[in-house]
């Protein structure tokens, strides 16, 4: 049941991408120019995304800790401000006191995050679960155990640097 629920958030993904324009990769020239689409396979899912597409890991430090990320970019669009991916993060809890900045979708395939906003409301977020973040949400995002998601993010401000 969860991979069907995966399955229809992909294709509802990918068919929003080509309506934008966004998610495909061409073939040929510019006169020939072929668009494909940018499967995710089940393997992807399950973690094969961080091998088949290029991975970026990193180490983060803030407020006294520290934890590692992995991040498979699935697709850049060219002005570098319509992003999407798979990441996966080791257990994190962040105070985010000013604007988050970006405008991000985030389907979970496992662990969990709380998002607490600044008037105590909270929302979990686990396995075959979706959330919208909006670029102007604040507050803390708790992840005890870490998680891994697809994402897809927009920079209203620009393109996105990291």
């Amino acid at each position: 049941m969860q991979f069907a629920r995966t399955s229809v958030f992909i294709s509802a993904l990918v068919l929003a991408g080509f309506s934008l324009g966004w998610m495909a990769s061409s073939v040929g020239d510019a006169k020939n120019q072929v668009v494909l689409p940018i499967k995710l396979t089940q393997s992807d899912l399950a973690g094969g995304a961080f091998e088949r597409f290029t991975s970026v890991d990193i180490t983060h430090e803030m407020a006294g800790q520290t934890w590692e990320t992995k991040d498979a970019e699935i697709f850049l669009s060219p002005d570098k401000q319509f992003d999407a991916g798979v990441y996966k993060s080791g257990p994190v809890r962040m105070d985010i006191t000013e604007d988050y900045g970006l405008q991000e979708f985030m389907y979970f395939l496992e662990g969990r995050v709380i998002l607490t906003s600044r008037d105590g409301s909270s929302v979990e977020v686990g396995p075959g679960e979706g959330v919208l973040i909006s670029a102007d949400w604040q507050g803390i995002w708790d992840s005890p155990e870490g998680y891994r998601k697809i994402y897809v993010i927009y920079s209203p401000n620009g393109p996105i640097t990291e």
